[in-house]
Order: structure tokens, then sequence, then C-alpha cells
């Protein structure tokens, strides 16, 4: 079975290559389902791992309904991906009534040329998964992460067998709340892919008296935060 850990650090990936994963997903920020991460990243973990590497492309948080602005950078950061010899892409599109935009990840999937891709968890918000398996492999989609179109993979486990059951050329691949108490029934359902971050906190400081950084005002799934020009226009005409 294929162990895919996502990490999100130079350390968290050389810590899950030691430890035998078979491949990593890199990303930034995981709280909010993770974030591409930085060109600088991206080339320190491709220079010093030996196992293959995916990248999330994902340019912001929130919901997986792309604008053209979007997909220009999408693309810029899947070029700089294949141009250092990156293994695969992660990222996927859906339109606002979350079925798949196959148009625009068919972009994706065109400009990920020899690389792998997988589309991500946005799988786990259409409303016709077995319908979305289909088209997706169509597309020439090699992997999907899903939790089963659940909180944890392991709540997922009857369609993730039903998916896994009837896709032909697509790897369904297991990802969600998976944990050491659980990992083993995935391998006895019969998928071939894990997907998990093993996550654990440390070098803790102690930060009484300090004022918050965390903004849980743009921990927002339902809408994007966006500048706003006319409130800029009219700072800027107010200071100057």
């Amino acid at each position: 079975m294929l162990v895919e850990v996502c990490a999100n650090s130079l350390e968290s990936a050389l810590n899950a290559e030691k430890a035998g994963a078979d491949r990593i997903e890199l990303c930034s920020e995981l709280g909010v389902g993770g974030i591409t991460p930085s060109h600088g990243l991206i080339l320190e973990v491709k220079k010093r791992l030996k196992i293959p590497v995916h990248i999330l492309i994902r340019p912001r948080s929130g919901h997986f309904t792309y604008s053209s602005f979007d997909m220009e950078v999408m693309k810029n950061d899947i070029a700089f991906c294949e141009e250092i010899g990156i293994n695969g892409i992660v990222s996927g599109v859906l339109y606002d009534d979350f079925s798949p935009d196959i148009e625009k990840t068919a972009i994706l999937v065109q400009a990920s040329g020899a690389m792998k891709f997988t589309f991500h968890r946005a799988f786990d918000w259409v409303p016709d998964p077995i319908k979305t398996l289909h088209q997706l492999e169509g597309l020439g989609v090699d992997y999907i992460l899903t939790s089963g179109q659940k909180a944890s993979a392991e709540k997922g486990l009857n369609l993730l067998e039903k998916l896994h059951n009837i896709s032909n050329t697509c790897t369904v691949m297991a990802g969600g709340g998976v944990r050491l108490n659980t990992c083993k029934v995935f391998a006895d359902l019969g998928l071939k892919a894990l997907h998990l971050s093993g996550t654990s906190f440390n070098t803790p400081l102690n930060l009484k008296g300090k004022i918050p950084m965390n903004s849980a005002k743009h921990l927002n799934e339902t809408s994007i935060a966006v500048t706003n020009e006319e409130t800029i226009r009219q700072i800027v005409r107010s200071v100057k």
C-alpha cells in the first residue's frame, strides 16, 4: 500500500522519508486544508529527498471555485514544479454548485504534462462522486484523494470501497483523519493508497501576555478574502 504523507515543512518531509513513507504531498498551512508551499520550500525538499514529491497547487484557503486570476497563479506554480522536476501535482477546481469544473481542471492536468495528477479533497464536496470519478478518469487524473465524503475516511469507508471497486485507471486514495489505530482498515479494504499527516506539535513557546497573531475572521470557507479597492482608496485619500 502506498503511504503518502502530507508534509508542511522541510523537517516534516525529512521525518516522513526517514520513517519509510513512499511519497510526500508538500503543502503549507494544514489548518486551512493546505495551500501551495513557497518555491523556496519546494526547492529545498526536492534537493534533499529521494522519494517522490507531489506539490499541492491551491493558491489560497477557502472554497475551490477559482477565478481567472487564481488560475494564472496555479499555472505558474505548476510550470515551476515541472521545471525543477517535481513528480506530481495535487489540485482541482469546482463550480459554485460544487460540481467538478472539468474545463479548468483539464487545463491544470494538461499543464502538469508528464507529472502525476491528484484531484484533491475538493472531491468530497461534489454532489455525484461516481459520475465525477469517471469524468476525472477521462481527463487522465491519476489519483483521487477523498475521505469518502465524510468527516473522516474511517466514516467514509462505504463510498471509498465503492469508488475503489468501480475505478478503472484512477487510484482512490483514502485521506482525512487517518490515525494509527484506524490505518489498517484501509489496507484490509483493498485500497492501494493512504494519505495522512501524522502531525504532532513541538517546540512550544510561552506566549502569555502576547497579543494573538491568528485571525479567526479569515478562516472562512464560504467566501474569499480580497482587498477591497474602495476601502483602500478612501484610506489612501485620508492619509495622503
